[in-house]
């Protein structure tokens, strides 16, 4: 589908279907981030075999991470934040483009930011 513009109640209406997609990113980041820790020291010896349930769940992690990233763009908007959850809609305000602003556990989109300012710059609807 791509990026396209948003209102509020169209990015809304997606948010129960995002937010389960975005939980499970966040899960898997947490667990492959763990997981890639654990493989730190055998990383480091060069005659390591690398192979093996702990690498092979770590490949795992990743391909579904990246599937989960591809499907939660296609509903067009951008996963700003793989570490906490932040999703973007692109949408017009004032005759301008700014981008409405989720976070993950929010319990709908209540703030905008302009395209440039990014998190910080958000302010309430």
């Amino acid at each position: 589908m791509g990026i396209r513009y948003f209102t509020v109640e169209e990015a809304n209406a997606l948010l129960p279907e995002l937010e389960p997609l975005v939980g499970r990113v966040l899960a898997l980041r947490a667990r492959a981030s763990h997981d890639s820790r654990a493989m730190g020291p055998l990383l480091g010896d060069l005659n390591s075999d690398l192979g093996g349930p702990l690498a092979t769940r770590l490949a795992t992690e990743f391909a579904e991470i990246e599937d989960l990233i591809a499907r939660i763009q296609a509903y067009g908007c951008v996963l700003k934040s793989l570490e906490a959850g932040l999703l973007d809609f692109l949408a017009e305000r004032d005759g301008r483009d700014v981008l409405l602003c989720w976070r993950y556990g929010e319990p709908a989109i209540q703030y905008y930011h302009e395209v440039h300012a990014g998190f910080q710059g958000r302010r309430p609807i």
